[in-house]
């Protein structure tokens, strides 16, 4: 843990230009968490996702009910395979979906928190659960924006 803030700190100071003196290097902290949780598009995306997900629990009771109903093994055994494999498939397609949305989802939240952080004139943004003092926390302003 030391080794890693060790080296949180030399990074930083790499990234503010390798100044002389520290008093020339901005650096803000974000709770990056936060920030996420405030989001009103990443709420919609939870939303959106239970909405499938209940959606998966209705077609797995109907395939339940429909092979339950099957007399035949041999048609209840086809029955099955053909419903796990849309199963399968649908559960794919939610997870790719819901990847691709909260991939676009993050950079907009890290393109937001980097104008901010520019505006400001900091040098160096940090995420909050790495600093364990100083910085300037700008985490209101980002969730100002978000929301």
């Amino acid at each position: 843990m030391i080794k890693k803030l060790g080296l949180l700190a030399v990074s930083a100071a790499l990234l503010c230009g390798l100044s002389v003196n520290a008093e020339d290097c901005s650096v803000a902290i974000v709770d990056v968490p936060a920030v996420v949780n405030a989001s009103a598009q990443v709420q919609a995306l939870k939303k959106e996702q239970q909405l499938k997900a209940q959606e998966m629990i209705k077609f797995i009771e109907k395939a339940r009910k429909d092979v339950a109903s099957i007399s035949d093994a041999k048609k209840k055994q086809a029955a099955e395979e053909k419903y796990n494999k849309e199963l399968i498939a649908k559960k794919e397609k939610m997870d790719t979906e819901y990847s691709a949305k909260l991939q676009t989802l993050d950079q907009s939240i890290s393109q937001q928190i980097n104008e901010i952080a520019k505006s400001a004139g900091y040098d160096v943004v940090l995420s909050k659960s790495v600093v364990l003092y100083g910085g300037k926390d700008i985490t209101q302003d980002i969730v100002k924006i978000i929301k």
